[in-house]
Order: C-alpha cells, then sequence, then structure tokens
C-alpha cells in the first residue's frame, strides 16, 4: 500500500540547511541556529548542560513550573542558583532583574521563560535583556510559547541562548524544536568541560560535526515527517506574514479577557494586569467556591474539541485555561470556549450573562 507518511525520500543535508535558514530569518537571527530533532525539553535541558557547571552563577527567574524546571537543571550541573520567583499572577521586572544583580554581582547566567503558557503570564524580555548585557551574564531564554504570538528578537534582546517550539503558537509539530545559539554561549560551552558530548544532549556535537563541517553532513538520520512538518508550517507563518499570524494571538487574548470579565459569575483573568498578560493563552481564576477542573469537565462534555484545560497540579483547583493558540487562535474558538464556560457556570447556580460575554468577545476582537 501507499501512504503519504511512508517512503519519502531521505531529508538532504542541503534541505535540513534550509529549513534552519528559514527558523533563524523567523527569529531575526545571524546567530547560529539548531534544529534539534526532538520536543523543545531536549534544547532546553541541553543548552543549561551545555553551558553551567560548578563555577557557574546562575540566577534563575521563576514564572511558572518551567522556571523550577530550570533551577533544578542548573543545580544538577553544578551551579550555584539564586531563584528570583515572582507570584505567577504576574511577571518579573527589569528592575528586580537589577536588583538581583546589585545583590549578586557574581552572577554570570540568567535564565527566563518568556510566556508561560502554564500560567498565562509573559516577561519584558527586551527590558531585561538591557539589564543582563550591561552586566555581561550569559542570557538563556525559553521562548517555545512565545513564538509565533509575540515578537521574539534574540540578536536586539543580547539572547545567547533562545529555545524555541513550533506546537503552539507556530501551528506546527511537537517532535522538532530549535535553538539559537551566539558565539559567546559556543564558547562557553566549548570551554565547559562537562557539557554533553557524542549525547543526544549535545549541542557541541551540532556545532563540530554539523555546522563546522559546512551543514554537509548530518549528524544522523533526521525525523524526516517533523521536519517536513515543521518546513510547512514555517511556510504558511511566511504566506500569512508573522505580523498577522501574532495579530491573531493578540487578538485571541484580548477577546476571551474581554469574555471572561462581561460573562460573570465569579470568573475574572489570572493576571491581573493584561500588559502582564501573554497573547498564546490566558488563564482565568475560577469563581470561589467552584473547582476549576470540574468546569473544565462540563465545558469539554458539550464540545470536546475547544481547547479548554485545568492548570496543572494544585492549580487545578483554581485556574482554567484557554490555550488559543495556533489553529485555535481565531473568534470562533473564543466565543465557543467563553459560551461552554457560561453554561458550566451556569449549572453550578452562578449568574452569568453569556450573551453579553460574547458581544464582548467580538468587541475585543481586534
Amino acid at each position: 500500500m501507499t501512504h503519504p507518511f511512508l517512503d519519502l525520500a531521505p531529508l538532504s543535508a542541503a534541505r535540513f540547511a534550509a529549513i534552519e535558514d528559514r527558523v533563524a530569518r523567523l527569529l531575526g537571527t545571524e546567530q547560529d541556529v539548531v534544529i534539534m530533532q526532538g520536543e523543545a525539553l531536549l534544547p532546553l535541558e541541553g543548552a543549561i548542560r551545555g553551558t553551567a557547571g560548578p563555577g557557574t552563577v546562575a540566577l534563575n527567574v521563576i514564572t511558572g513550573p518551567y522556571g523550577q524546571t530550570f533551577g533544578d537543571w542548573l543545580r544538577d550541573c553544578g551551579a550555584r542558583v539564586i531563584d528570583l520567583a515572582v507570584p505567577f499572577h504576574t511577571a518579573v521586572t527589569a528592575d528586580q532583574i537589577r536588583q538581583a544583580f546589585a545583590e549578586h554581582p557574581e552572577i554570570d547566567f540568567v535564565s527566563l521563560v518568556h510566556a508561560e503558557a502554564a500560567t498565562g503570564n509573559t516577561n519584558p524580555v527586551a527590558e531585561i535583556g538591557e539589564v543582563v548585557k550591561a552586566h555581561g551574564a550569559l542570557f538563556y531564554l525559553d521562548a517555545v510559547a512565545s513564538i509565533g504570538a509575540e515578537p521574539v528578537l534574540p540578536d536586539a534582546w543580547g539572547v545567547d541562548l533562545c529555545v524555541i517550539g513550533a506546537q503552539k503558537a507556530m501551528g506546527g509539530p511537537a517532535g522538532v524544536s530549535a535553538v539559537s545559539v551566539s558565539e559567546r554561549a559556543w564558547t562557553r560551552m566549548a570551554a565547559n568541560p562537562r557539557a554533553p558530548r557524542r549525547s543526544y544532549l549535545s549541542l557541541l556535537d551540532w556545532k563540530e560535526r554539523w555546522i563546522d563541517g559546512g551543514r554537509k553532513a548530518l549528524l544522523h538520520a533526521p525525523a524526516q515527517l517533523e521536519m517536513l512538518a515543521l518546513e510547512a508550517c514555517v511556510e504558511r507563518i511566511e504566506g500569512d506574514g508573522l505580523d498577522a499570524v501574532m495579530g491573531r494571538h493578540r487578538a485571541a487574548a484580548l477577546s476571551t479577557r474581554a469574555g471572561a470579565v462581561a460573562l460573570g459569575g465569579g470568573l475574572e483573568p489570572y493576571v491581573y494586569d493584561a500588559t502582564e498578560a501573554a497573547p498564546v493563552a490566558t488563564t482565568l481564576r475560577a469563581p470561589a467556591g467552584v473547582v476549576a477542573s470540574e468546569v473544565v469537565a462540563r465545558a469539554l462534555a458539550s464540545d470536546p474539541a475547544l481547547p479548554l484545560a485545568a492548570g496543572g497540579g494544585a492549580l487545578a483547583k483554581e485556574m482554567i485555561r484557554v490555550n488559543h493558540y495556533g489553529v485555535d487562535a481565531t473568534v470562533g474558538v473564543v466565543r465557543g470556549c467563553v459560551a461552554a464556560l457560561g453554561v458550566a457556570l451556569a449549572e453550578k447556580g452562578l449568574g452569568v450573562d453569556v450573551e453579553g460575554a460574547l458581544g464582548a468577545v467580538d468587541a475585543g476582537w481586534r
């Protein structure tokens, strides 16, 4: 039998390199871009293990669960870690980063998540990057959720390691990811005796065996279907225009927030300040006395395709997530989510205004 996913011609090194180049253009970067053959956790961990070790003093910013994970990896590498944690309903500020440097001038590594889809906040990377650059620290950024939903500019922001994934706002596959790497980061990796080598986690392998070799021979057989899907994903963004794609995500966030407020019943945005809310996903705080996961389950019973989820772990009791990213960044999806949440809350005996909420969604889509 024939199948469009089977019996494909091997992906050539030239095609692989061309896809890397398109991703680099998406990021507007002159840095080396390496496409890693796995979900974004692969380059996220590989970049930390490649550049951190005993002697590293890391400022690890925690605005959600991924920041906590990065701190664990850094400690496992032998780094001394200074955690800067802020409430998950807000964002970190450049002044807080500046104060951390004032208290610990020995900091030489900063790890930050741009947008936390899990908590719905986004951090001011451009302002933070200026502070980090002034102190000469290496800047590591998780932009997996933000790429495609809001600007991601590693060169302009002074980011040394910028990791992205295609499975959220880009609307692409989850099985491949990418990282842009500055010359400073490569130098630091090369000098790190603990940096992974001859390992699936190794960025240095890609540098020495792929980039330095003129990108002529791949390290191993690429994940062909995922690479082709990534290529198609970037091609679609290029066709629509990155500004238009980001505009849809911004509109989805604004209209979701407006609809939730108009719905009433005690539902409110989880991130208090709209300027700190991520455009990739909107988090909502369940009304007092109502379990968020129960509301989500009831809403999904009416339409299982809606991109609704309860918060993870302890947040399952209080947080509702509207994951309006990728193909779900549409006014129709937002209307469906708000309406389904309204029905679920009404069944809990709460007074809601579904029609008013839908009107607010439409008005907020701009």
